[in-house]
């Protein structure tokens, strides 16, 4: 985008006002500047004002529809002419409040709240009512509230979701809708129609908990929000979708709140072409370059779907890729902690599932990257899983993606012993285990390291690996500790250690707000090693210092941007951008897209025109009456 009537230094001025504005919008000299962009007598500041100002969103709403409309509800912030205008004046209490009053009001009744599940529910209800206050909320108290909306709550949430289902916030599609007019007609029914990114799920494998069937709609609903929370993608342009083929988990069939279908989950040809025909009505009625993230299916599943889709659709797993991404990134910050490179260590996953396997994979691209060999880069990873020790003499056995990751060593289902035999410098758990990483085991790590990482990634905490606490006291302080769900700071040697969470929230916000603003073709696992980079790139020293290796949480929509400024100009260079022309400035246009959460005027503006041309311009002549033959 560029403004033909100034210059280039002037432009130039104007963008770095607005980045300093938007990165410290609390700041005194940015209030000035709100100021000044309301002074039209300043071709500057009028020119900015141009550029960046809200459109108006207007509604045909009138009356208590108004009040329905999650979208355009201000609640008591209506002001009082839009309260006549629109209809809805003596429906309100006679009281006007401005946002920031409502975001006290709200955050009250929520902090008096006992237990997270409670919060939820009150944060979900805020979201039904009024869309533009509830991500104001969100986003600025985004590190107390993004385990509320997200994990570990939202698994709480799934696990009752028939208890606590209120309205659809996304659509259902069965094995019973398994055709391409069947699903574009249940996609017809959904309201918004410019959707630019679909979550979809098949509930086998939520987050930790297994197979939750039509109860995992949680998980893409949770995603969407973030979308918009983390990365500013306009949440009317996203859609959670939850395919039902049934479950296999008895508690659910035999639960009477239970509210997907009542069948064993059908797999198989069946399965793929229900898949197959979603995602092509999803190409047809969305576009090409619509985004689809695939989100907990099972792993037999997972990498296939994957493996199939990935060439042909803009398609990503965030399970596979958003996990190895945000793990390689925690490791990076980590290297900067012990100086050791990404080939120099040794890496001992417990699990070898469909994570685990991402991140190996994502770790052995690095390590290629910094200059090893593929094979010595293979030989740095080892992996554990029920069977124990992979090892050579179970290559017929086990999936091909682990056979470059087989040792020739003796098989073994002990882990300690399995530790203790490879002496890793990095220790993962991704198999859902609670406590799997023993007292035993969390002492060796810190026999064999001068500083040991540790990353317990299961989710919820409930099946986490190890915790904090114990990583922490039982290392004597010197771990480098990351895991899947959050912790309270621990307090040892006379201070409180804060320890980071591995959130793929750091990392799939970003990619998806490229793919969709710059209508990315592919995505690839390239794209997930940039994003690793960036992320890593944002640690402070200061937080290294303490041994956080990831960002605040409170800089992610930030990051978000800068991960989408990095791979626009990546898939520019390589042709994989679909978007044309392409924007003179990407960060500028990437900022000018980002949804805000500040009220908008939803009544149309007056103005004013020209006195002379709100009149007729001549004079109107006299008219010659007419005779007729019969007047007297």
């Amino acid at each position: 985008m560029m403004i033909k009537s100034l210059t280039g230094k002037e432009i130039t001025s104007i963008q770095r006002v607005i980045l300093s504005a938007r990165r410290n919008i609390k700041s005194s000299s940015n209030v000035n500047i709100i100021k000044k962009c309301e002074d039209d007598n300043d071709p500057y500041y009028r020119e900015l004002k141009r550029m960046y100002a809200q459109s108006t969103v207007t509604t045909t709403c009138r009356g208590i529809d108004v009040l329905k409309n999650a979208h355009i509800n201000k609640g008591l912030a209506f002001t009082l002419y839009e309260r006549q205008y629109l209809g809805i004046h003596g429906l309100l209490p006679p009281a006007f409040m401005n946002i920031d009053q409502q975001v006290f009001r709200i955050m009250s009744e929520i902090r008096g709240h006992k237990t997270p599940m409670l919060k939820y529910e009150c944060l979900m209800a805020l979201l039904d009512r009024n869309e533009k206050l509830f991500y104001n909320i969100l986003c600025n108290n985004i590190k107390e509230l993004l385990p509320i909306v997200y994990t570990p709550t939202v698994g709480e949430a799934c696990l009752n979701f028939g208890k606590y289902y209120k309205i659809p916030r996304g659509v259902y599609i069965t094995i019973n809708d398994n055709s391409i007019s069947k699903i574009n007609q249940i996609l017809n029914n959904w309201p918004e129609k410019d959707i630019q990114a679909i979550v979809v799920t098949d509930g086998e494998r939520i987050l930790g908990l297994g197979d939750l069937g039509a109860y995992g709609m949680g998980i893409p609903v949770g995603k969407r929000i973030l979308y918009t929370a983390l990365a500013g993608i306009q949440p009317h342009q996203c859609l959670p979708v939850l395919i039902d083929v049934g479950t296999n988990n008895e508690t659910l069939l035999k639960d009477p709140l239970y509210i997907g279908l009542r069948k064993k989950r059908i797999g198989g040809e069946e399965y793929d072409k229900l898949l197959d025909n979603f995602i092509k009505c999803c190409v047809k009625k969305y576009g090409h370059e619509v985004l689809i993230q695939f989100e907990d299916f099972g792993n037999q599943n997972a990498y296939r779907l994957l493996d199939k889709y990935k060439n042909k659709y803009t398609v990503f797993n965030d399970d596979i890729q958003g996990t190895a991404s945000v793990v390689l990134s925690g490791l990076l910050a980590a290297s900067r902690i012990t100086g050791k490179r990404m080939s120099d260590q040794k890496y001992f996953f417990f699990g070898a599932g469909g994570a685990a396997t991402g991140i190996a994979e994502m770790l052995v691209s690095q390590m290629v990257h910094e200059g090893t060999p593929l094979h010595i880069a293979c030989d740095k990873i080892f992996m554990f899983d029920i069977g124990g020790l992979i090892t050579k003499d179970r290559i017929p056995t086990i999936d091909r993606r682990l056979i470059h990751f087989a040792k020739n060593l003796p098989s073994s289902k002990d882990l300690y012993e399995s530790i203790a035999s490879v002496e890793p410098n990095v220790l993962i758990g991704a198999g859902t285990v609670k406590g799997a990483f023993t007292p035993n085991i969390i002492k060796k790590m810190a026999d064999i390291n001068d500083r040991p990482i540790i990353f317990a990634l299961s989710n919820p905490l409930t099946k986490c690996e190890c915790t904090n606490e114990d990583a922490i006291k039982l290392t004597n302080g010197k771990v480098i500790f990351g895991s899947g769900s959050p912790f309270d700071p621990v307090y040892f040697g006379g201070k409180y250690i804060k320890t980071s969470q591995a959130n793929n929230a750091y990392i799939f916000p970003g990619i998806a707000l490229a793919a969709t603003l710059f209508k990315i073709k592919h995505i690839s696992d390239v794209h997930f090693l940039l994003a690793a980079r960036e992320v890593a790139n944002c640690v402070s020293q200061k937080r290294l210092d303490n041994g956080v290796i990831y960002p605040s949480m409170e800089d992610v929509r930030e990051i978000s941007v800068q991960i989408a400024l990095k791979l626009a100009e990546t898939c520019y260079k390589d042709n994989t951008a679909r978007l044309y022309p392409e924007p003179e400035d990407k960060e500028l246009y990437i900022r000018s897209n980002i949804y805000s959460f500040d009220y908008t005027d939803i009544i149309y503006r007056t103005y004013d025109w020209p006195k002379e041309d709100t009149v007729q311009g001549f004079k109107t002549p006299s008219l010659v009456k007419q005779v007729s033959l019969f007047d007297e």
